[in-house]
């Protein structure tokens, strides 16, 4: 092993301040990263000038082109990313979304150096030909659910180069087995911005839910475009007195209201756009010893052991998903034991152990 840490040049469109799942976790990565010294590559974020002063990385940014769209402002993130290259000359690339794969392959062929090419499982349906660009040329590939894991094999990954590793999280400092529950209260944290997150499938369950258990409620954690059609949707069903919309929260505000409910449900299926790559909420709610209901599909099965740390249900079937949710507000025992086996289970998915891995990784393709 080198004496020096290792360089690693980080290539993504999705970094801090902005919100999203890939944003944390390319932010934790590099953060938590201590073998390997990285330098981030991303797009230019509102309130990113002060964020990037508080970082332990170097952060470089590209503009983001509104008027011309999000095409160039991919291609300005892939011409700087091959610039820096040649400037740092790092000792491995880590691609953290396949739209920078193009300056990944470039960096390889023209300066042998091998890129990690890190893969969620929406990207590879929606954009399948940078997909195999991203592939097919990698020194390694992680995969984030054995979900991801066919889809790359699909697309014609090496097993050899694949490596299944998890995102991370932040693990309360608290453990949740020991907070003050509201009775009843269901949470699902989620953007409303795609249907096969399924907050519709849990809205029409909640009528179901309240017929058994009246003191049950439902508390919506995000915002989106579709937020409008399902404040609709809880006013056709007459659920408009116990299912609220709580809007985008800060982590603090999210995880107070972790903290306190009782149950936390996300029927997340398969559609034509994608499904759930692994869904690390369910990671989160499972760390503030929340039982989940989660739809049986795709990397919802890495993320919920069924029976162990929730109960999984078919994410189509609204009335499969009440009788779950009411099952467990039935039986609060069996609900705060798998609540327990969530918060214990949590503790293999904290940071500095993924980031760990993925270090092992780079460490690995740099030696080649």
């Amino acid at each position: 092993m080198p004496s020096r840490r290792l360089r690693v040049l980080v290539l993504t469109p999705d970094f801090l301040p902005t919100p999203g799942g890939i944003q944390l976790l390319m932010h934790r990565l590099v953060t938590h990263f201590e073998r390997c010294e990285a330098t981030v590559i991303t797009v230019a974020a509102e309130d990113a000038e002060s964020f990037d002063e508080d970082q332990v990385v170097r952060i470089i940014r590209t503009p983001r082109n509104e008027r011309l769209g999000g095409a160039t402002t991919i291609g300005l993130l892939n011409a700087a990313a091959v610039a820096n290259g040649v400037r740092l000359r790092p000792d491995a690339v880590l691609s953290g979304h396949i739209a920078v794969a193009p300056a990944a392959r470039v960096l390889k062929q023209a300066m042998r150096i091998p890129y990690l090419q890190y893969l969620y499982g929406r990207e590879i349906v929606m954009r399948p030909r940078m997909a195999d660009l991203g592939i097919h040329h990698a020194a390694a590939i992680v995969v984030i659910s054995r979900y991801t894991q066919q889809l790359a094999a699909e697309h014609g990954a090496n097993r050899c180069r694949v490596h299944l590793i998890p995102p991370g999280i932040d693990v309360p400092a608290v453990n949740g087995t020991a907070r003050i529950r509201e009775r009843g209260t269901i949470v699902c944290v989620s953007r409303l911005d795609e249907r096969y997150k399924g907050q519709d499938v849990l809205i029409r369950a909640m009528p179901l839910v309240r017929a058994r258990a009246d003191h049950a409620r439902l508390l919506l954690v995000g915002d989106g475009p579709r937020r409008g059609a399902y404040e609709r949707l809880v006013e056709s069903v007459g659920a408009a007195e116990y299912v609220s919309f709580l809007g985008r929260l800060t982590d603090d505000g999210r995880d107070h209201v972790l903290s306190h409910a009782d149950l936390f449900a996300m029927p997340s299926r398969l559609s034509t756009v994608g499904a759930e790559g692994f869904g690390i909420v369910f990671i989160e709610a499972g760390a503030n010893g929340l039982p989940v209901v989660a739809g049986a599909v795709a990397g919802t099965l890495d993320a919920v052991v069924d029976g162990e740390t929730g109960i999984l249900v078919d994410p189509n079937d609204h009335v499969a998903v009440a009788d779950a949710l009411s099952e467990l507000l039935a039986d609060p025992s069996r609900a705060r034991a798998l609540g327990r086996a969530g918060a214990a289970r949590a503790q293999q998915f904290a940071w500095p152990l993924v980031a760990r891995r993925v270090e092992d990784v780079l460490l690995q393709i740099a030696r080649q």
